[in-house]
């Protein structure tokens, strides 16, 4: 492919950006007030986290909750299955990945995605609250997005829940080091819960979702992306 028709390549790419957030918007446009779950793909079924995911993803969905997940293996199998077999609404948002990321079976609403942004975007957009497993770079990924989007205001608050204190301080330890040589705000530390037990967890996402039940049944969560 030569400069000319590379350039014109890239200049179509952004019909199936659209399309991706078309579609997307399409399938989402009914979703009830969710949460997304977050953690490793590698996590085995039986270990800890996966049994708390799954315990999470049920008591959510039976307090109303969606509960949307990356849709792969692991801890993002672990919320599915809670889900569905709590009869609740268990989506699916998987990308297209060379390695790791095989669709679980436990989904009602499956979305493939190419895109990591257009992705990130429908996590976001429809989430009540962020609850943060045990997790790699992809969860560090979606951990550090919701904490900027909030500190700058670009999204309306919503909270972001640590789950695993003994795997999450390390991070936490970097964080306030952050904070002594001021390159984040004391305040900063505010944006994060931190807990092991999921009985709070959802308490945390239910009070939360409670305080903000001004908003009107055509708005879907608690979540506005802003345009500012």
């Amino acid at each position: 492919m030569n400069t000319a028709q590379y350039r014109i390549h890239e200049s179509w790419r952004i019909f199936r950006i659209m399309a991706e957030f078309v579609d997307a918007l399409e399938q989402m446009k009914n979703v009830d007030p969710a949460v997304s779950i977050f953690g490793s793909a590698r996590t085995k079924p039986g270990t800890r986290y996966y049994k708390m995911a799954y315990d999470l993803a049920w008591k959510l969905s039976k307090q109303g909750f969606s509960v949307i997940t990356g849709g792969g293996p692991g801890i993002m199998e672990a919320a599915n299955r809670g889900a569905k077999d709590a009869g609740g609404n268990s989506i699916g948002l998987n990308i297209k990945l060379p390695h790791e990321q095989k669709p679980n079976d436990f989904q009602d609403v499956a979305i493939d995605f190419h895109y990591f942004f257009v992705r990130k975007f429908m996590f976001v957009k429809y989430a009540s609250a962020y609850v943060i497993m045990p997790g790699g770079f992809g969860t560090m990924d979606e951990l550090f997005e919701a904490l900027t989007l909030i500190q700058t205001d670009k999204i309306k608050d919503f909270p972001v829940v640590l789950v695993g204190t003994k795997y999450w301080r390390p991070l936490l330890s970097f964080i306030k080091h952050m904070v002594r040589e001021k390159t984040v705000s004391p305040v900063d530390l505010d944006l994060l819960y931190l807990t092991d037990d999921i009985d709070e967890v959802a308490s945390i996402v239910t009070r939360s979702f409670d305080t903000k039940s001004h908003l009107t049944d055509g708005m879907r969560g608690v979540l506005e992306v802003r345009d500012h």
